[in-house]
């Protein structure tokens, strides 16, 4: 055993936390529990660019009142650095898990007795409105207390700085920082004071709804459509809060929530994972869909930053879209509609991350838009937004994984808007006898088909770190010379910021953050990503493969050989 685990918890046992949480440590200490008295206290749960999240429970590793309010202590001494003599106010939200409402009081506590103005959110929110909270009310900084789509085990700490967004450089770095100078849990004050400290919440909604209702492009069509059947769960989350209200106020008046997921519930009892990615979790809303002969599936994950989508297919059977097809149809949407509405001056731009279709940017390009690549993550994004604020107009973005950005009033993924204008592009389609499937396939008709994929590997605890790091170094030091059959051509390492053309030797810097992602290009066309997440203990793979599709009729074929090549990649690469 470890000595400098076995004495970091004990200085633990040794400072001022309660019995409880004692009496656990004891129990760890105890002949027997190696392994879980390790993953407790191997290492400091990290503050990392985005905040916290781990597994909830006692110790080091752990999400709990402790490491919280840690946290919290570290964001509260660099804003008091950053803002010397100034009244400085933050924005506090939660989502639906175990232990959020109780994680946010303890942040609420200590920001107040830091001297710090809180709002506090009189109750669950989605994450999107904490990031509106934060602009509308001129905060400095922000937190929700949310895990997203992890399992029921874990939970989060977000953190946002004064433009809505989450931290970016230089402030993210600096935050780790002094988070990481607090040596002891003595050291965080978490005397609450009450008079710090006003709670917020329907007048926050109204505005945030009213800027929302403001985004719709085609009233008409959903006038036209306003019995359009739509039926929504939010997995247990907060969805519930604001997704059907804001779809009442377009003029939906057929909106059935998902009974059985409409109760908030950190132990989400109906899904194994509450993340729309996971077809398990759509699965009570496909049956409900299928025996309403609805138009539109539509499911939140807890806090509400991302949505999946199911619609029926050219069978007429209900399918899920994956998040790189809900996407580029958004922007398909989103431009269409505005150079319908004579709106676009040649000033706009959209925004994608480096591991979503590379078919949004064909579509942006047809239209005379902008558009941008950024890392993974949507602080990336809001950053960009930021920098171009006054030159260029931003339209949408968004992320693979299920998260999109419809104007810039939230610097940050946001389902609740997502959902109203996925609601009205429906609208749009039925408005022209179409389903949204047909939509889909009058895209790739114009912009050609492209299919993708991503698997994620779980490796858990210390071990799984290592094999991790271990899987990217054999990538980046020994890549392979042909994948599936077709030759290497190109790769682009963000760690060291250097894309290699492999045909003729030569290489160039790419001006991206330094970040851990290989990506690697063949000669016919395919992309594969690789990324270690930076929230769970996952590495992930993302395949992009992509033809012609010459007629409607020749899609299910074209679809079908697309996944046969993807699934040829994985066997290629040994990762199935």
């Amino acid at each position: 055993m470890d000595s400098n685990i076995i004495e970091k918890a004990k200085q633990w046992l040794n400072s001022n936390i309660d019995e409880q949480a004692k009496k656990e440590i004891n129990q760890l200490l105890e002949p027997g529990n190696e392994t879980a008295l390790t993953d407790a206290f191997y290492k400091d749960l990290e503050f990392g660019t985005g905040g916290l999240r781990g597994i909830m429970g006692i110790g080091s590793n752990r999400m709990n009142q402790y490491t919280v309010g840690k946290a919290t202590q570290g964001l509260a001494n660099y804003l008091i650095r950053t803002y010397p003599n100034q009244e400085i106010k933050v924005a506090i939200a939660h989502d639906s898990r175990n232990n959020s409402r109780f994680f946010a009081e303890t942040t609420a506590a200590v920001f107040s007795a830091n001297g710090i103005q809180v709002y506090f959110f009189e109750a669950l929110r989605p994450t999107p409105e904490l990031s509106f909270a934060i602009r509308h009310l001129g905060c400095q900084s922000g937190v929700v207390l949310t895990a997203s789509h992890n399992p029921k085990e874990y939970n989060g700490y977000k953190a946002y700085w004064n433009d809505g967004a989450q931290l970016t450089p230089p402030h993210d770095k600096n935050v780790i920082d002094e988070v990481n100078a607090i040596q002891s849990i003595d050291d965080v004050n978490f005397a609450k004071d009450e008079g710090k400290i006003q709670i917020i919440g329907k007048d926050i909604d109204e505005l945030y709804l009213d800027a929302i209702q403001r985004l719709s492009l085609s009233p008409d069509a959903i006038n036209n459509q306003s019995d359009l059947k739509i039926i929504f769960s939010p997995i247990h989350g907060t969805g519930v809060t604001l997704v059907p209200a804001i779809l009442e106020r377009l003029g939906f008046k057929q909106v059935y929530v998902v009974e059985e997921q409409s109760e908030p519930n950190g132990d989400f009892p109906t899904v194994v994972y509450p993340n729309p990615e996971e077809t398990e979790a759509m699965n009570i809303a496909l049956k409900k869909a299928k025996e309403s002969d609805a138009d539109l599936v539509m499911a939140t994950d807890p806090d509400a930053d991302r949505v999946g989508i199911g619609v029926k297919n050219n069978h007429g059977e209900f399918q899920l879209l994956n998040g790189n097809q809900t996407g580029a149809l958004l922007i398909y949407y989103l431009l269409k509609k505005w150079k319908e509405n004579q709106k676009l001056t040649g000033q706009q731009y959209i925004v994608k991350t480096i591991v979503t279709s590379d078919l949004i940017h064909e579509i942006a390009k047809s239209y005379g838009v902008n558009s941008y690549d950024t890392l993974t993550g949507f602080k990336y994004i809001a950053a960009l937004i930021k920098e171009l604020e006054g030159k260029q107009e931003f339209i949408g973005g968004g992320e693979e994984s299920y998260g999109y950005m419809i104007s810039d009033f939230v610097r940050d993924k946001d389902a609740v808007a997502s959902c109203a204008m996925i609601a009205e592009m429906t609208a749009y389609a039925k408005d022209q006898g179409k389903s949204i499937f047909d939509m889909l396939i009058d895209m790739y008709l114009e912009f050609g088909i492209y299919q993708e994929k991503l698997i994620s590997i779980t490796k858990k605890g210390k071990s799984g770190s290592e094999e991790i790091q271990k899987m990217m170094h054999d990538l980046r030091n020994n890549p392979p010379k042909t994948i599936n059959g077709s030759e290497l051509i190109k790769t682009i390492d963000y760690k060291t910021s250097i894309e290699k053309d492999l045909i003729s030797g030569q290489e160039k810097s790419v001006d991206f953050p330094s970040s851990n992602v290989l990506q690697f290009f063949t000669e016919d066309g395919c992309k594969i990503s690789a990324r270690p997440s930076g929230t769970e203990p996952k590495i992930k793979f993302y395949f992009s493969v992509n033809s012609k599709l010459n007629n409607k009729n020749d899609f299910d074929t074209a679809f079908d050989q697309l996944n046969d090549k993807i699934d040829g990649i994985i066997k290629d690469l040994n990762l199935n």
